[in-house]
């Protein structure tokens, strides 16, 4: 078989996972998924559907009751506490409820990222100021995390788990607090790490988040894989749902 034409090599890998919170709550059940290298899924369902779980499960917040879960090559269930830290280098994470430190200031919070992977200062400061930029919140940097508003809260979550370029960005209703122009900025920002190489998996229930998209979309309910689709539709990237890139990228 010639390289040139081989698929990418899978970056998420599901086999026949299930998730059962005490004291008897099915979340996941037998979901088999295969997410590509350079992939963008979108993954859809009503509230309760086992989207958040399913993210849980792949950045290894939680365990699966039963199944194999291999992320960016590391079969993330055998990983130790100690060598957890491996996987999160690869995979950032924007939480549906921000998971942001409230007394510390929005450039504390995204510099969090980029410092445990001992980026340099100076790197750290250009990283910041460059998407802050981007998701207008420029003027947010001293703001401690615990003042701003849900929308702001929102943006620096998504803003810290895109910090150090992770090879796949997990990333639970992104735009749930978000005006169009805002979650404009977000999606062009998205598109920027996709074209750069990387892997996104975006829950969400906007539906302009994916409506004619030509990625894959997958639905969930009552924590199965109802169906998958992937059609081609009036744009050929994520970029379609913002502004012009050069026209945001510092």
């Amino acid at each position: 078989m010639n390289p040139e034409n081989s698929p990418p090599p899978a970056m998420i890998d599901l086999i026949k996972v299930s998730k059962v919170y005490p004291p008897n709550v099915q979340a996941i059940s037998d979901v088999s998924l295969t997410i590509a290298k350079g992939e963008v899924v979108f993954l859809i369902g009503m509230s309760g559907a086992g989207k958040t779980t399913l993210l849980r499960l792949i950045s290894r917040m939680e365990k699966p009751t039963k199944g194999m879960v291999d992320v960016a090559g590391m079969d993330v269930i055998k990983l130790s506490e100690r060598d957890i830290h491996l996987l999160r280098r690869k995979v950032g994470m924007a939480h549906q409820d921000f998971k942001l430190l409230p007394e510390r200031t929005v450039a504390d919070n995204i510099a969090i990222a980029l410092e445990v992977v001992y980026c340099p200062q100076s790197l750290i400061e250009k990283r910041i100021q460059e998407l802050l930029e981007q998701l207008d919140l420029t003027k947010k940097y001293n703001t401690r995390a615990g003042e701003l508003s849900r929308g702001e809260q929102q943006r620096v979550s998504i803003a810290r788990a895109v910090a150090n370029n992770p090879e796949i960005i997990l990333a639970d209703e992104p735009t749930g607090n978000l005006d169009a122009e805002t979650t404009a900025r977000v999606m062009a920002l998205f598109e920027q790490l996709h074209r750069r190489g990387a892997t996104l998996l975006i829950a969400t229930h906007d539906r302009a988040l994916f409506h004619d998209t030509p990625h894959r979309v997958i639905e969930l309910r009552f924590g199965r894989i109802l169906s998958q689709s992937k059609t081609e539709g009036s744009y050929d990237d994520l970029g379609e749902l913002a502004p012009a890139l050069e026209e945001i990228e510092p």
